[in-house]
């Protein structure tokens, strides 16, 4: 597993918590992910900085806690940019988290079917 994109001590302490739910939790963050990522683009096309910011806050908080740190960190440098209401830098960002969502999507997967094994 690639620590640059999924903190595997925090997947292990989620493994060991969860137990046989543990791929049901993977399952939920991705599935809650996409639907985060799909929000973020929305809210760019129409410049709603409020949802915006509220969008990245709310995956910042999943992201960390499912130990993808640097996906929660672009969305904290999103969430900052969408107060200040600037649409080209949070254009930026929410390409570059699709890019991060995108490989932490394809190590989930692949750590749920590792786990199922």
């Amino acid at each position: 597993m690639s620590d640059a994109h999924l903190d595997g001590t925090v997947l292990a302490s989620l493994q060991d918590l969860m137990e046989a739910e543990y791929p049901v939790l993977l399952d939920t963050f991705l599935a809650d992910s996409e639907e985060r990522v799909r929000l973020l683009a929305g809210a760019l096309q129409v410049k709603d900085a409020q949802l915006l910011r509220l969008t990245a806050h709310s995956f910042k908080g999943s992201c960390s806690n499912m130990g993808a740190l640097s996906l929660a960190d672009l969305c904290k440098q999103l969430e900052d940019q969408s107060e200040r209401q600037s649409f080209d830098s949070a254009a930026v960002l929410v390409e570059q988290i699709n890019r991060e969502f995108a490989i932490v999507r394809i190590l989930m997967k692949s750590e749920r079917q590792r786990f199922r094994g």
